[in-house]
């Protein structure tokens, strides 16, 4: 993507994370980037195209996000808790209502583009998991295979407004709670005496 699309890919995308999606309709999105409604044309044909290419571009710096971490070397808890730490800060700034506009008013494109964000996720769980049973940090009778796909499915439930009203718990508070469920649930005696340890030390760290 080139770098002017990007960059106003990216900027979009900053707009509907604010604003939502549904009521942003493009004049909306020209007059918050401060450039006119031709030139947001250039870009895209149309606001499915351009509800794809924020997305894609989301999705995009996530993998290299988390592949960097990846490469940091850190120990299983450890690189979920960096992902997590990632993850938060994105969910501190999602609008309540993009997951329920992305499926209403453009479920292709979502499908689409979450089919693919899917699959690397999947295995970034797998290897997380193979790698924690190596350390002896997760429970060696663990399937790795079945607890990534289960754990994509309650990411879903994250965003579900009818079950979290928004108003009354923010995606990060119920990612929050998500996470160290999922820890907890594979993490062996020797993770479960690091975690305690780790989360001692953060705790301390905010006091």
């Amino acid at each position: 993507m080139e770098e002017k699309k990007l960059q106003f890919t990216a900027d979009a995308f900053g707009v509907f994370m604010k604003y939502g999606i549904k009521s942003v309709t493009m004049d909306d999105l020209a007059r918050h980037l401060g450039i006119s409604k031709k030139t947001v044309y250039t870009f895209v044909s149309d606001k499915n195209e351009l509800v794809r290419n924020t997305l894609q571009f989301q999705c995009d710096l996530e993998r290299e996000t988390i592949e960097s971490i990846h490469k940091k070397g850190y120990n299983a808890i450890d690189e979920m808790f960096e992902i997590g730490k990632f993850v938060s800060s994105i969910l501190r700034d999602v609008h309540p209502s993009i997951h329920y506009d992305l499926e209403k008013y453009h479920g292709e494109v979502f499908a689409e583009v979450m089919r693919e964000h899917e699959l690397h996720i999947y295995a970034c769980m797998v290897r997380n998991l193979k790698q924690g049973i190596n350390e002896k940090l997760y429970r060696k009778d663990l399937n790795a295979e079945v607890i990534s796909k289960i754990y994509i499915k309650k990411i879903e439930v994250v965003f579900d407004a009818e079950m979290f009203p928004p108003s009354d718990i923010s995606f990060q508070e119920v990612y929050a709670v998500l996470f160290r469920y999922h820890i907890l649930g594979v993490a062996s005696a020797k993770g479960v005496e690091y975690l305690t340890k780790k989360l001692k030390k953060l705790k301390s760290k905010t006091l």
